[in-house]
């Protein structure tokens, strides 16, 4: 498979850069780079995976044998233009890029430091942003949005929090219409038992790994999840 046909439109040759970010940390950031890390592989798509949460690599460490990983702090502007950098050595990949919580106020400073070089990489840059329950969801969207006016942007809530009609600011605010106007989707992914979620997370497991390690249980539910992630996936990642 091609780059191209990760392309949201068709005809849309350029790479995507799918950026996965959110609010505070515990949004579930990390669950979801895995959860698009694991369709893209599954779909043998060459992926390359950049780990901007430095101080807590979960991902980098779940995933750094299945694909290839920058480390790079973007809390400053060298990081920036590393990352930059990294998209062009990167460039017969599509990247993910794993963000880190701090990350949100460098985004503001520094954000135009990739927005202005998409065109010269071919590439595109699309935003998954969780969102939880609370108002600094909203606002930080809103920000991301100002920093980075050309991203395709996808909102996610996140199930953990509660069933789709418990986002009630999210629903029914002008920030989602404001999405949905741009084209950007609003979905939700899927809950999984906490004890799976507590093994992913403190094994540091791939998915594909826990799908064949863990008891078979929470193989089962495993499975049930991934297949509802993929499902939601499908309707950002073509």
């Amino acid at each position: 498979m091609n780059n191209a046909a990760t392309a949201k439109s068709v005809g849309d040759t350029r790479r995507p850069i799918y950026w996965i970010g959110g609010s505070k940390g515990g949004v579930g950031k990390s669950m979801m780079t895995s959860a698009t890390l694991d369709y893209l592989l599954e779909r043998k798509v060459k992926v390359s995976l950049v780990e901007s949460d430095t101080s807590n690599p979960d991902v980098w460490k779940a995933y750094k044998d299945f694909v290839p990983v920058e480390l790079i702090n973007l809390d400053d502007s060298d990081g920036w233009v590393d990352l930059v950098n990294a998209c062009d050595e990167h460039r017969d990949s599509v990247l993910v890029v794993n963000t880190a919580a701090r990350n949100n106020l460098a985004v503001s400073q520094f954000g135009e430091t990739l927005g202005g070089c998409l065109e010269e990489l071919g590439s595109k840059l699309v935003a998954l942003w969780l969102i939880n329950r609370q108002r600094d969801s909203l606002e930080l969207l809103t920000e991301f949005l100002d920093a980075l006016p050309t991203a395709d942007l996808h909102v996610v809530r996140n199930g953990y929090f509660g069933a789709q009609d418990k986002f009630e600011l999210y629903n029914g605010s002008n920030v989602r219409e404001s999405v949905e106007r741009r084209g950007g989707k609003s979905l939700t992914l899927p809950d999984l038992a906490d004890r799976v979620a507590d093994d992913l997370c403190t094994q540091r497991l791939a998915l594909s790994v826990a799908a064949k390690s863990l008891p078979i249980g929470n193989r089962a539910e495993l499975s049930r999840w991934r297949t509802e992630v993929r499902k939601v996936l499908a309707e950002v990642i073509a």
